[in-house]
Order: C-alpha cells, then sequence, then structure tokens
C-alpha cells in the first residue's frame, strides 16, 4: 500500500516519483496559498537540472497567484537547465491556461502518469 506523504502546508505536497519531483498542489490556490507554497517551490527549483512536475489535480480554485506560481517555476527551472511539466485537468483552470497563454508554454497533461510518460525535452526547454 502506497502511503501518501505529509502535506509541507496545507497547499502542497512534494514527494518523489520516476526521477522526477511532484509538487501537489492542493486546495484553493490564492494568494494566501502562494505565500505558504513559494519558499518551498524555489526550494524544489533550485537544483540544477530539477525534473519537475506541477500537479493540479486536487485544486478547488485558482486564480492568478496560481499563475504566478507556474511562471515562476518555470523561469527558475528553464533558468538551470531542467524540465517542468504540468498536470491539470480541471476545466476552468485549463481555460484559464488558455486563455493566458501559458499552456502554450507549459502544456498541461491530464494525468500524473501522462505527464511522466512524456518524453525528456532538451536541457533547458519545458
Amino acid at each position: 500500500m502506497r502511503q501518501e506523504p505529509a502535506p509541507l502546508t496545507r497547499h502542497l505536497r512534494v514527494r518523489r516519483e520516476r526521477g522526477h519531483t511532484v509538487l501537489e498542489f492542493r486546495g484553493e490556490i490564492d494568494l494566501a496559498a502562494a505565500s505558504e507554497i513559494t519558499p518551498h517551490l524555489d526550494r524544489e527549483t533550485d537544483r540544477p537540472g530539477a525534473r519537475v512536475v506541477i500537479d493540479l489535480s486536487r485544486i478547488e480554485f485558482f486564480d492568478c497567484s496560481g499563475l504566478r506560481l507556474l511562471l515562476r517555476a518555470r523561469s527558475r527551472v528553464l533558468d538551470r537547465d531542467g524540465h517542468l511539466l504540468l498536470v491539470c485537468a480541471h476545466p476552468l483552470t485549463l481555460r484559464v491556461l488558455k486563455i493566458t497563454g501559458l499552456s502554450r508554454m507549459l502544456p498541461p497533461q491530464p494525468t500524473l502518469d501522462a505527464a511522466l510518460g512524456q518524453p525528456e525535452a532538451t536541457p533547458g526547454s519545458v
């Protein structure tokens, strides 16, 4: 039986899976949640060549603070020649990602398995 990792915050769980660091956002991702998540996100995206997945499958709400977290993670990972993947299947969140253009920069995958099954991009790409 697989045990779920303890949360770092009410809005974030971090675990290792198939050579990737999975940052699982949970609940309502707003300004307060983003301020809790940011230090952990920064720590996990600070390593050169980091392979990171941000999983939004357990979110209930996602505002511009959440978008800033995604952009921050993308920028930090790319600056360190890493690889960033996104998991999102929630229709409203997908719509926000599409409207803002973020879905072109960080194409969402419907499941964690689908994201982890993606071929590795060249260093420096998402």
